[in-house]
């Protein structure tokens, strides 16, 4: 192939990128344009570096994607033989608190019971438990110790400061906040094991691709039995209606082997909560095309 071809080509090539991102880019607006809700998008194909944000700058309301987070400082103290998955931690009664989200309380409502690391880890990231986080928030050394490790991997655009038991108060849902970009940027960090050992990476993103969540959210957007490997967030309703955020972050794997990253975060809701669940999977939907075709 002559240089002149290869130019050409290379200009061909970035001229179909941009037309197929601009054309993605429309149809996210058009998902997002007419809901009462305020949308932060990101997304990253791994291997072939394609890139597009809506308000990717924005900072939002992490709700429980910040177990992600959580499991990943969790994890490094794992790495470094302070911790180890089956070693047994002992959840006293008062360790599982009332009027909160715990498939781990209605499984042990006495507590008094001794639990493994990787038990907890496991109720806290695919069962998004409540008490499972701030359990291990405590076991690591508290939320400054997880805001300077996330901060040190290049993560400067995120904020941890209350556990679940505080966000109990709904000014204390806006505290904890990150950015679509610096998501995304996380992911892909973790997935190309830049954070956590190969061990420790397989077992999380394992973990993640059981976070239950049925066939909604991301999920309801991709064809039955893909690979995704997420983490979803939500916070409940005030009296006026309105839902601090829903959100679902996550990796997923193609057909041909390769991945996307996608970071989708939705904040001040007032749609229906159904409505509020298919603007995502309807993103992911597009997104998932995109890299399809």
């Amino acid at each position: 192939m002559t240089r002149l071809s290869i130019v050409l080509f290379s200009f061909l090539s970035f001229q179909a990128f941009s037309q197929g991102t601009n054309e993605l880019r429309n149809q996210l607006q058009q998902i997002i344009s007419t809901k009462s809700v305020t949308v932060g998008i990101s997304m990253k194909g791994i291997e072939n570096k394609d890139t597009l944000s809506i308000n990717g700058n924005l900072k939002m309301p992490m709700m429980s994607v910040f177990k992600f987070h959580i499991a990943l400082a969790v994890l490094h103290k794992v790495d470094e033989g302070k911790l180890n998955l089956t070693q047994e931690i002992f959840i006293k009664k008062k360790d599982l608190k009332e009027d909160t989200w715990s498939p781990m309380k209605e499984d042990y409502p006495e507590g008094n019971v001794s639990l493994t690391l990787d038990k907890i880890l496991r109720y806290t990231v695919s069962h998004s438990d409540n008490n499972g986080c701030d359990i291990l928030i405590n076991l690591v050394g508290g939320t400054k110790y997880i805001q300077k490790f996330i901060n040190e991997h290049g993560i400067k655009d995120f904020v941890i400061k209350m556990n679940e038991d505080q966000m109990k108060a709904w000014k204390n849902l806006y505290v904890n906040t990150t950015t679509p970009l610096a998501t995304t940027e996380l992911l892909e960090k973790f997935f190309k094991g830049e954070i956590l050992k190969e061990e420790t990476t397989k077992y999380l993103y394992q973990i993640m691709v059981e976070t239950s969540r049925g066939l909604t959210w991301m999920k309801a957007g991709l064809p039955e039995n893909t690979e995704l490997a997420h983490r979803t967030g939500i916070s409940g309703t005030n009296d006026a209606n309105l839902r601090v955020a829903m959100n679902d972050v996550g990796i997923v794997k193609l057909p041909n082997g390769k991945h996307f990253i996608l970071s989708v975060y939705l904040k001040d809701i007032t749609e229906k909560r159904e409505d509020t669940e298919k603007i995502i999977a309807d993103v992911t939907k597009a997104v998932w095309n995109y890299f399809n075709n």
